[in-house]
């Protein structure tokens, strides 16, 4: 299927590693010009050559932090009218929530609440004048089943979600869309440098961590960065215009609920 999307541009953030990697690529294969941005310029420089090679498209990289003023700014210099946008950062820390200051919330909450909003009201306006914009938000499937050791990702991602729903209904008329996807559990390094943790304070082998993981997800495994990749790559499609303010669940079957 064509998406349609050929020619266009987007900024993905965190866009070096993982899941916005996935997306970068994806997008890519589709005409997309990305640029991806992350903190660490070597690994920027490799995802870029990794892409240029996979799908001949233009990828430009921004070696910055998303999260801040000065990061925010550097990556919109570099692509100043985006048709897509994919917001994505690092979650924070778990932890029992007697134990976060104030500045740990503050923290949590500009990561993956405000930095969003912030990269959105930036670059809305354009897309509602150019009549094309897809905006996408990475947050994670704890927002649709909180988990307890995840207070500050539970907090600052249903923020932005609750913020989304608001706004997405009035941005649809202009073609512009704004959606969620929710990941579970994905074969990336920072689920594995987890399970690796968790070995390690459990007593137990790799495997056996990486095991006790795998029990809970219906389909057997975790999920791979390139289907991910694949339904960001739809959302932002012109065949999704008629899809804004929802919530993709994306975990292969682990969340139980009939909604």
């Amino acid at each position: 299927m064509d998406l349609g999307i050929r020619g266009r541009k987007a900024i993905v953030c965190a866009g070096s590693k993982g899941l916005g990697k996935g997306c970068a690529m994806a997008l890519a294969r589709e005409g997309v010009e990305v640029t991806i941005v992350a903190r660490t310029q070597a690994t920027l420089d490799q995802t870029a050559a990794e892409i240029r090679a996979a799908t001949g498209a233009k990828v430009n990289v921004v070696s910055a932090d998303i999260t801040t003023p000065a990061g925010r700014a550097a990556a919109l210099a570099a692509c100043p009218a985006p048709d897509i946008l994919v917001n994505n950062a690092g979650g924070p820390p778990p932890g029992d929530f007697r134990e976060f200051d104030r500045d740990t919330w503050i923290k949590a909450l500009d990561a993956n609440m405000l930095t969003p909003i912030e990269m959105i009201k930036a670059t809305l306006d354009g897309m509602i004048e150019r009549r094309f914009g897809r905006v996408v938000n990475i947050t994670s499937s704890a927002v649709k089943a909180p988990i307890d050791i995840l207070a500050l990702s539970n907090g600052a991602r249903t923020g932005l979600t609750g913020f989304v729903a608001g706004l997405s209904r009035k941005t649809i008329v202009h073609n512009v869309t704004i959606n969620n996807l929710l990941p579970g559990l994905f074969e990336t390094e920072t689920m594995l440098s987890r399970v690796e943790a968790m070995a390690q304070t459990s007593g137990i082998t790799f495997d056996e961590a990486r095991n006790s993981r795998l029990k809970n997800i219906p389909a057997g495994r975790f999920g791979s960065p390139d289907e991910f990749g694949a339904l960001c790559a739809y959302v932002c499609s012109a065949h999704a215009s008629f899809l804004t303010g929802q919530n993709f669940l994306i975990d292969g079957g682990s969340y139980p609920g009939t909604f």
